[in-house]
């Protein structure tokens, strides 16, 4: 008999609360099953655009919409000694090394793309002596290919509904864990608190699908357990780009000051379309 699952839907206060956000809350209460667990976690890592206005905002969106975690919410930005502590448990097995390299260095003699569309770091630093030639502090990357030696293997992930999915992480060189303006990342810290939580099935975006390749990675380099992953269906503008903060017209905001019920939020129809896109036709009935 198959455990009941535990879910989590992690939004970031950088902008307000958008239909795209209700399809990944909704995906993941409903995936929970009754008997499972619905978790809300605020990942506010980012403290120039995350500000405490918006994440008021978007707890006070959130109990508008009956979106209510099974457990108290998590706020990143309270536990940043957690991720530093891992960041030093990496550091100490010699799996990390600082970067001084500009964006534009970057740029410049990237090797290609990595499978997510970012820029693969051509390893200007592991290979030499890092040199801060301007005042910058590093940013602190991971060794992909001495990760992988470790493991001896590329891990792959489990897929909701799609099987045992072949991991790329060799593909991406070597990412950032630590950045440069908070001193943490959101690879680091989202796998972390998975762990932490009890996450059972990782609900998110299917614009997230690649990035599961470099947190199985860091799963097990630290012997944190191994979730399911379950990437819904995005909604897209009319030019096919997911639907972002900017678009103020799919705001929750706006459609509440416009007279929408909680309920009518939760049933527009390109809510409906994405969740019939990544559900079983049983699973959704609305609200």
């Amino acid at each position: 008999m198959t455990p009941p699952a535990t879910t989590r839907f992690a939004p970031s206060p950088t902008g307000f609360l958008h239909l795209g956000h209700v399809v990944s809350g909704l995906y993941s209460r409903i995936m929970a099953g009754e008997a499972g667990k619905f978790l809300i976690r605020i990942e506010d890592i980012d403290t120039t655009r995350c500000t405490p206005e918006l994440t008021q905002a978007l707890r006070e969106d959130l109990d508008w919409l009956g979106l209510a975690s099974d457990e108290l919410v998590r706020q990143q930005s309270k536990h940043l000694a957690e991720y530093h502590a891992v960041l030093e448990n990496l550091r100490e097995r010699g799996l990390l090394y600082p970067c001084f390299c500009t964006r534009r260095e970057i740029s410049g003699a990237a090797t290609g793309e990595a499978p997510d569309g970012s820029l693969v770091y051509p390893g200007t630093c592991r290979r030499g002596s890092p040199v801060d030639r301007q005042g910058r502090d590093p940013v602190w990357r991971l060794d992909m290919q001495r990760a992988l030696d470790v493991l001896q293997e590329v891990p792959g992930w489990h897929e909701v509904g799609h099987g045992r999915i072949v991991g790329k992480a060799d593909a991406f060189g070597d990412i950032v864990l630590a950045r440069r303006d908070t001193g943490v990342s959101y690879h680091l810290c989202v796998t972390h608190d998975d762990a932490l939580e009890g996450v059972t099935t990782v609900t998110r975006g299917r614009d997230l699908y690649e990035a599961t390749s470099v947190q199985r990675v860091l799963q097990e380099l630290m012997g944190w357990p191994e979730p399911a992953y379950a990437h819904h269906a995005l909604i897209l503008d009319g030019d096919g780009h997911k639907l972002s903060k900017r678009d103020g017209a799919e705001g929750v905001r706006v459609l509440r000051q416009k007279g929408w019920t909680a309920r009518q939020v939760l049933e527009h129809p390109l809510v409906r379309q994405a969740l019939d896109a990544s559900l079983p036709t049983e699973a959704y009935s609305g609200g």
